[in-house]
């Protein structure tokens, strides 16, 4: 017998909390993002993975933790490349900004499209459409009418060009 201290805990490993580490759980909240996008169940994901659906909720929860070669597994099966699952990660982990650069002004900032819950109904709602053909023809119509110019109204909002002021009843 020895009286010597157990070894310390891996870095997010028994944390006083107990709960999972904040990037670990960031990692997961990606993995469902890019699984919901794909339109993948747990139960596929897991399938393609070799897993059980609930391996993939501990993944998913940050529960348990995705080693390199999984992450790599991951990015391969989710068609990603290993670093989308460290986008937007905690300011505060993040490495410091490079001495001459500028920050961004706080107007600047947009949101991560991906993360907003509209986009993930969106896709959501695009995937339920069982008809390829239509899918196709509403993917069709998205393009044209993001690719129109915007014009402003008098009040200076956008308004489509080819588009009436008013809606059409």
């Amino acid at each position: 017998m020895t009286d010597q201290a157990p070894p310390p805990a891996a870095p997010g490993r028994g944390r006083r909390g107990g709960g999972p580490d904040p990037i670990d759980v960031h990692v997961g909240s990606r993995i469902r993002l890019r699984r919901k996008m794909l339109g993948f169940s747990q139960e596929r994901l897991g399938a393609a993975l070799g897993l059980t659906f609930q391996q993939v909720q501990k993944y998913e929860r940050g529960t348990n933790r995705a080693g390199a070669s999984r992450l790599h597994e991951l990015s391969k099966i989710l068609d990603v490349p290993i670093s989308f699952f460290f986008d937007d990660q905690d300011p505060v982990r993040a490495p410091a900004m490079t001495p001459g650069f500028a920050e961004e002004e706080a107007s600047a900032y947009r949101p991560d499209p991906l993360q907003q819950r509209e986009t993930i109904e969106l896709v959501d709602a695009f995937l339920d459409i069982a008809d390829l053909r239509v899918r196709r023809r509403l993917f069709q119509l998205l393009q044209t009418l993001a690719s129109e110019p915007v014009r402003r109204n008098r009040r200076g909002r956008p308004r489509r060009t080819g588009m009436p002021a008013t809606p059409v009843r």
